[in-house]
């Protein structure tokens, strides 16, 4: 079966409703154009990416008028264009739901566990998960350590370069990773594509070996991370990943991972789990 990409979701269909009435009962408050703007972003709910042809058929708005929104969305940053000549959610829109992933259950249970595991192991402790390209951080709990790099909620690394990445690939589904492949293809040079997916299979085959991925000063030259995948029982695939960091002049590397990478995994079992 074909699957229809026009059709609305739940979400579109409920907004587009609502335009409708507040147009039928005059409603003075409503501001129609915000409103419009709002429900084209609505059609990326359940689609990463759209053509200007489909983002009118799925809103029924006219030609003229999702132009012009395409045109606003995409200034903002909300919107962005793939080099295709479709359109994703932009950089904005991302970081607006970083934000809102990090009042989600999951994210809200495991801050507390990420508290506790930072200071009883003293290191810097991240949740994250892959958008558009890159991970975005949902909760951070920091090291009392300096490190060189601070990342807070809503900051985004790279996948191919960092522990929390190359683990998020390596548990990640078939289909997720090529989802992965293409958005880092819209991003990258086709020499750094090449090294970043090769770098992120060879990640992947270490991860099934070893049960953790590493970055021992990939990403930031005094930073040592390993990480693991986090799988979410109620949605019932991973959906995160989970790193523990340190400064790499305090830690030998094997020695590092032989400590706490056990400890690791039976935190992202717990948040997993939501026990």
């Amino acid at each position: 079966m074909i699957k229809n990409t026009t059709a609305p979701t739940a979400l579109l269909e409920r907004m587009t409703n609502q335009l409708i009435q507040s147009k039928a009962v005059d409603d003075r408050q409503f501001v129609t154009a915000l409103g419009r703007g709002l429900t084209l972003l609505a059609a990326f709910e359940q689609h990463e990416q759209l053509s200007h042809q489909q983002l009118c058929q799925m809103t029924q708005l006219p030609k003229a008028t999702v132009t012009r929104l395409i045109y606003t969305l995409t200034t903002l940053g909300f919107l962005r264009t793939t080099i295709q000549g479709q359109y994703q959610l932009g950089s904005s829109a991302i970081r607006l739901s970083a934000t809102a992933w990090s009042q989600h259950d999951l994210v809200a249970f495991a801050q507390p566990l990420l508290r506790q595991f930072a200071l009883d192991h003293e290191v810097s402790v991240n949740l994250a998960t892959e958008i558009e390209g890159e991970m975005r951080y949902l909760a951070c709990c920091r090291s009392p350590a300096r490190l060189s790099v601070n990342l807070q909620v809503g900051s985004a690394v790279p996948i191919a370069d960092t522990a929390i990445g190359r683990a998020f690939y390596a548990v990640s589904s078939p289909t997720r990773q090529k989802i992965i492949d293409s958005n880092l293809q819209d991003r990258l040079s086709a020499a750094d594509y090449l090294d970043a997916t090769t770098t992120l299979l060879d990640s992947a085959q270490y991860y099934q070996s070893h049960g953790y991925t590493l970055s021992d000063g990939e990403y930031s030259a005094d930073i040592l991370a390993v990480a693991v995948g986090v799988f979410d029982v109620t949605t019932g695939h991973y959906g995160y990943s989970l790193n523990a960091s340190v400064p790499r002049s305090n830690w030998n590397a094997e020695q590092y991972a032989a400590m706490i990478v056990p400890k690791l995994q039976a935190l992202a079992e717990q948040i997993g789990a939501g026990v």
